[in-house]
């Protein structure tokens, strides 16, 4: 195993070898990830092998031989602190993203793509192409658009990095670390490093911090985004791809919204995707919607009932880039948010006492959607090369890992907090690394929810799980055992050798000493308790949150399995929803596969429940696997209900694959249909290509079985068969 990063005390002989090694490869990474050479090209010339890493080339790899001292790899050089001090700034609150009136979006949204002409950049082969790069007709059409119309509309850009000059943390300064929201907000990790420029950061609208978006039951969202990077697509600072499509991470909508990976859409267009916000269920359970516990908080702090089954409420999602083959590169450059889905249940207002709402930290003054005391964090490790700007290396397949951690895209800051109850709502949005979380003082704290939704009960703990990729952990934090003054922090157990999984997890004591090898490992976000609160917290853990659904009564359709391997075939050729990569996955025990976005790969028919195993082909690695659109339940662990943590009892939408290991799920499929995606979430193993696709696609019309497949182009999308159908998906 060899270190990713040389230890900041390497000879500066060594670091400067390193540096050159990295300046060398500069271009042959700038021409891959622009298109303008391929990895088969990479393979023939002898500078990758066919699994996918980068051969030890002296003065080209950073696992080269050194020169200054033989057989010891050189590493990467580390990311310079051009003198910057761990937990020397405040932390930023994400930036909420403005509720608009529908009314407000020009053109109006229609239920088919709009396919209205406009002028095609000369970069992208000039002529005309539609505004939206939706795919056209009714098999994309927004499904339930007329029943349940847009009302409130979210308009986003993709951008690269600009100043922000309306930042809105939805929450005064005293709340938000005494930060000044009507100063700009530079696009920075750091107020002494460097500002990124605008083709190696990209986020929504262009700017720091990441955004969120606010959401509650019975009140679709308009999502539309626009897609405002260069035409130019080496304008691109050595990593990432202009053509995007945004994932509303497990949201329970139709496919035409999901994000799907080859339903891209490229500069100069947008994308309008209608985020219903419905319970699962709404067709076959509490149909008349007389529960008070399926509804959505009103604006008099009441409810109004919703049909579908309560005990599929959601709480916390994120959204990011999915682009077939470059998701990994665009996540990391910035295309990441955060969404907080508020209920009946989850009110965001902990003092509503209706026998209903869980009144769990948040805050009382509206009737929804306080973040005084529900804080987003987002943790991503990063890097960056030594001029500051945010560096990729995408020749390491197993996985790419930072030496510099980040929380809302910060460098190491610190936050303050009152003491009483805190709801922290943290995403593991990295691409490859896991964490493992706990506080400095090894004090107990509640796990409530994992991924988008609250456990059946909380879970006590001092430390958690390790944290996959894509996971959200909602824990509370009770700070009122603690003094004003005082301080403590959150610290990352996992240590990483490699992007293939954690190494270990130390121990509390271990990944304080400072010794690791690491740099991720350790403090990394500071709490400094400055106040008692103003008023006394009403706040809750109850003992009882979200129960799981009963499926006694609903029958198993069918039962598949699906391993996920390295050394992949690929049995198509298509030219762009083909890709080759080292690592795939075999269906039923059929051959393992790279990805292929025209392939279907299971047809869970509507209406039914299945049963699916996932399963670690071994190698050492350890695969996060996320299937969209549907959340499951985990029956087993290894063969075992018993292997099953209390923390994985609820709802999911990542499946965390031990090396070696496998997970049983059930799942339904109801509601929507359409074309929907299975991958790995370290996403460097994704792009490199594991991943597939499965659909539902007999629901009536004007669905067809099998779907076709889109084709995007700038001048317009098209449609083409599959290129292959797996003997077992459709049964």
């Amino acid at each position: 195993m060899r270190s990713v990063y040389l230890s900041p005390k390497a000879s500066r002989a060594r670091l400067r070898e390193a540096e050159n090694a990295r300046n060398n490869r500069r271009e042959i990474v700038k021409a891959y990830s622009t298109g303008q050479i391929s990895r088969r090209d990479l393979i023939r010339w002898g500078v990758i092998t066919a699994g996918g890493l980068l051969l030890p080339i002296n003065g080209l790899s950073p696992f080269a031989s050194s020169v200054y001292a033989d057989g010891i790899p050189t590493g990467a050089p580390p990311s310079p602190l051009f003198g910057v001090q761990p937990f020397t700034q405040p932390m930023p609150r994400f930036d909420v993203l403005p509720r608009n009136a529908v009314a407000t979006l020009n053109p109006a949204p229609t239920r088919e793509a709009n396919t209205t002409q406009q002028p095609v950049p000369p970069e992208l082969g000039g002529g005309f192409g539609p505004i939206e790069g939706r795919p056209p007709g009714p098999i994309w059409a927004h499904q339930l658009f007329d029943q349940f119309p847009p009302r409130v509309a979210i308009d986003v850009t993709q951008e690269g990095a600009k100043t922000n000059n309306v930042y809105n943390p939805g929450v005064p300064s005293s709340l938000n670390s005494g930060i000044n929201a009507s100063s700009s907000f530079p696009c920075r990790f750091h107020p002494n490093l460097p500002n990124q420029r605008p083709d190696k950061l990209w986020t929504f609208m262009g700017t720091l911090p990441p955004k969120l978006m606010i959401g509650r039951y019975a009140e679709p969202i308009l999502f539309r985004h626009h897609n405002r990077l260069s035409a130019d697509v080496t304008n691109n600072g050595g990593f990432g791809r202009h053509t995007i499509t945004t994932h509303e991470h497990n949201g329970h909508h139709g496919a035409e919204n999901d994000g799907f990976t080859g339903a891209y859409f490229f500069p100069g267009e947008f994308y309008d995707y209608h985020y219903p916000i419905l319970l699962a269920g709404l067709r076959s359970i509490n149909t008349a919607a007389t529960d008070p516990r399926a509804g959505s908080p009103n604006d008099a702090g009441g409810i109004t009932n919703v049909p579908g089954d309560w005990r599929e409420t959601m709480s916390t999602h994120w959204f990011h880039d999915h682009m077939f083959s470059f998701t990994a590169q665009n996540v990391y450059k910035g295309m990441a948010g955060m969404f907080n889905i508020y209920s009946a249940l989850d009110r965001g207002n902990e003092a509503i006492n209706d026998g209903v709402n869980l009144r769990l930290p948040s805050g009382t003054a509206k009737s929804f959607g306080n973040l005084d005391y529900d804080v987003n964090l987002m943790l991503a490790d990063k890097a960056w090369d030594q001029n500051g700007q945010l560096f990729f290396d995408i020749f390491n397949f197993d996985g790419f890992l930072g030496d510099a951690m980040t929380v809302n895209l910060a460098y190491k800051p610190f936050f303050q907090v009152e003491r009483r109850k805190y709801r922290f709502r943290i995403l593991n949005g990295a691409v490859s690394r896991f964490f493992k979380l706990t506080l400095s003082d090894g004090s107990p704290f509640f796990q409530i929810a994992n991924d988008g939704n609250l456990l059946p009960n909380p879970v006590l703990l001092t430390e958690t799980d390790e944290m996959g990729i894509a996971e959200r952990y909602d824990i509370v934090i009770d700070f009122s055992r603690y003094a004003v003054g005082q301080k403590v922090w959150m610290v990352n157990l996992t240590e990483h050798e490699d992007g293939r999984g954690p190494k270990q997890d130390l121990t509390l004591n271990e990944a304080l000493a400072g010794q690791s090898s690491d740099p991720c490992v350790g403090k990394f976000l500071e709490f400094d308790i400055v106040r008692d609160p103003a008023q006394p917290d009403v706040s809750q853990v109850p003992a009882v949150l979200i129960p799981n659904p009963d499926l006694t009564n609903v029958p198993v359709a069918a039962e598949r399995v699906f391993e996920f391997n390295r050394g992949a075939g690929q049995t198509t050729n298509d030219p762009v929803t083909t890709f080759f990569g080292p690592w795939g996955i075999a269906t039923d025990g059929g051959e393992t596969l790279a990805a292929d976005f025209g392939r279907i790969s299971a047809g869970p028919r509507f209406g039914t429940r299945e049963i699916w195993t996932l399963k670690n082909g071994g190698g050492g690695w350890d695969h996060p696997i996320h299937i969209h659109f549907e959340e499951g339940q985990i029956l087993a662990r290894d063969g075992s209900a018993a292997n099953v943590p209390a923390a994985e009892r609820g709802r999911k939408d990542v499946y965390r694959l031990h090396p070696g290991g496998t997970v049983t799920i059930t799942m339904q499929f109801r509601d929507f249909g359409g074309m929907f995606m299975e991958h790995c979430h370290n996403t460097v193993h994704e792009d490199n290509a594991m991943l597939l696709r499965w659909e539902i696609d007999d629901s009536g019309p004007p669905f067809l079985r099998p779907l076709p497949t889109p084709i995007p182009r700038p001048q317009g999308v098209t449609f083409e068969d599959p290129t292959e159908i797996l003997p077992t998906a459709f049964r």
